[in-house]
């Protein structure tokens, strides 16, 4: 759902910006799409090749993965209110708190099954902490590598 808010939301930002045609909306949404399919496939490789064992699935990956899209409808939407400083502000803010939620202990029970309640040794439960970290990476630092444009100043257009 925040990816097709994010979509349309990007649409409306260009909109704005009188840069909008129906080709870049499809090109916002499958560019998208592409990167969220290669994060979750670079995901489940890195866990296969870890030999980790958890209870997380495809689709908590693929959920994982699209919280980001929450953080940058926020910043767009601070982009379009306060200029690209606001957006980039935002931008900072949302994906360090996406970090520290995919990070934090309190995904731990999710993804280490019945042994969250003690430290994970070394090993299969260590490697899949670091891609928990992998996933924090690969959050919206770089907004152009999403496809996405930081909002000019809408004042300076018109």
């Amino acid at each position: 759902m925040a990816f097709i808010t994010y979509v349309l939301l990007a649409g409306m930002a260009l909109g704005i910006q009188k840069r909008f045609s129906p080709e870049v909306l499809g090109l916002c949404a499958s560019t998208a799409l592409v990167w969220v399919v290669m994060e979750v496939l670079a995901l489940l490789l890195g866990v296969y090749l870890a030999t980790v064992r958890s209870d997380l699935s495809t689709f908590h990956l693929l959920a994982y993965s699209g919280y980001k899209y929450v953080g940058m409808i926020l910043s767009v939407l601070t982009g379009l209110l306060f200029g690209s400083d606001g957006y980039y502000v935002a931008l900072a803010w949302t994906s360090s708190a996406l970090m520290y939620f995919i990070v934090s202990p309190g995904l731990a029970p999710l993804c280490l099954g019945s042994t969250a309640d003690r430290l994970p040794p070394p090993g299969p439960a260590s490697a899949l902490l670091s891609s928990r970290y992998a996933l924090c990476e690969q959050q919206p630092w770089d907004p152009t590598a999403w496809g996405a444009q930081p909002p000019d100043n809408i004042s300076s257009s018109t």
